[in-house]
């Protein structure tokens, strides 16, 4: 390359930096670097004696699957956009005109962290770097999930109520590799009730709309001091979050509080957080045909406060992640909702660190 042309690579590169690259953020406030023993033991790297092409670095490949993350880009996409943006290329380390991964090989570095379980051992890494630094689970929990819709399926009657008994999408197509390949006989269909409330014009409220979704469930907890995601679990759409409270409870948390909306709420569940000498504060649900007690309303609206707190988790990582399931299957889901909470984490952990600098 041209000495003016460096020198004009070099220019724009300090300018990204003045203009406060935020993955120069990233990169000085996540140690990256720590994760590279998990990395390489959850790929299964060798020394590679007997030689042949070097794989890209393991810490290089799990930051291009976190911007993928924190911008819900296909494969395809995403190794356009490593070689479109300069600020990218720094982050992840390659050089102008250097090798480059592209989507095959993005592809198979996440299969592989997905094979492994290495995505799980990740999020418990940065939680132990989360603990050095002080930030330890405190003030209890609060539970919470959300609908994560996927490309829709379209199938007949028959192939609905093989998939419902459990079949594999080989056995239901047998034949037809490529079909089989393409569904998703893990996501299911639910109603998802909810949006803005309207009022009749005598200010009695209308029934909400109820709207079909296909998909998955994420279902997490965070810590009610930090807001940082302690625990999560994946599932179709069609689970009862109810059946996940033993799932994504944090016993680490130094408090015994849990909040959690009225979907929450059973008996086997308060007899279970008894057992475990946990306090709950999950809301009661309003009698049938009945108005909600006055005292009950009064402590529901009080639990609000502090429970609404993990919607905003949840708006984060749908409003500037987009998230969407474009994967195959309840394991890929998994880990696309495993890295969509660590990359939350690194952007909670970015936010507590930048306050503190500043107050």
């Amino acid at each position: 390359m041209h000495p003016r042309s460096l020198f004009s690579l070099a220019e724009q590169l300090e300018r990204l930096s003045k203009d406060g690259d935020p993955l120069e953020v990233l990169a000085a406030t996540v140690e990256f670097e720590r994760f590279r023993p998990h990395l390489t033991r959850g790929l299964g790297y060798s020394d590679r004696a007997r030689g042949g092409r070097p794989p890209f670095d393991p810490v290089a490949m799990f930051k291009v699957l976190v911007v993928q993350a924190q911008h819900n880009l296909s494969d395809a996409r995403m190794e356009f956009m490593i070689r479109d943006r300069l600020s990218w290329m720094r982050f992840l380390g390659f050089d102008l005109g250097a090798s480059m991964p592209d989507e095959n090989t993005i592809r198979h570095y996440r299969n592989r962290l997905t094979e492994s379980g290495t995505l799980e051992a990740l999020m418990q890494a940065f939680e132990q770097q989360l603990r050095e630094a002080g930030y330890l689970a405190m003030g209890g929990q609060i539970v919470d999930a959300t609908l994560v819709p996927a490309p829709k399926q379209r199938n007949t009657e028959d192939e609905k109520v093989a998939i419902k008994a459990g079949k594999s999408a080989r056995q239901i197509w047998r034949g037809k590799a490529n079909k089989a390949h393409q569904k998703d006989v893990d996501a299911r269909w639910t109603v998802k009730i909810g949006g803005k409330i309207r009022y009749r014009p005598d200010g009695t409220p209308l029934p909400q709309i109820a709207t079909p979704v296909f998909g998955y469930k994420s279902h997490i907890s965070i810590d009610r001091r930090y807001g940082f995601i302690r625990k999560a679990a994946v599932t179709s759409a069609a689970d009862s979050d109810g059946r996940q409270l033993r799932r994504v409870i944090d016993t680490s948390n130094t408090a015994g509080d849990i909040w959690a909306d009225s979907a929450y709420r059973s008996k086997r569940n308060e007899h279970w957080l008894t057992r475990t000498m946990l306090t709950s504060r999950i809301h009661h649900r309003k009698p049938k045909g009945k108005p909600m007690p006055e005292r009950t309303a009064r402590a529901s609206a009080a639990k609000s406060a502090v429970r609404a707190r993990v919607e905003h988790v949840f708006a984060h990582q749908k409003g500037r992640y987009g998230l969407f399931i474009r994967t195959i299957g309840l394991a890929r889901a998994q880990a696309k909702l495993t890295l969509a909470n660590l990359v939350y984490n690194f952007d909670r952990l970015i936010f507590h660190e930048q306050r503190a600098a500043t107050g």
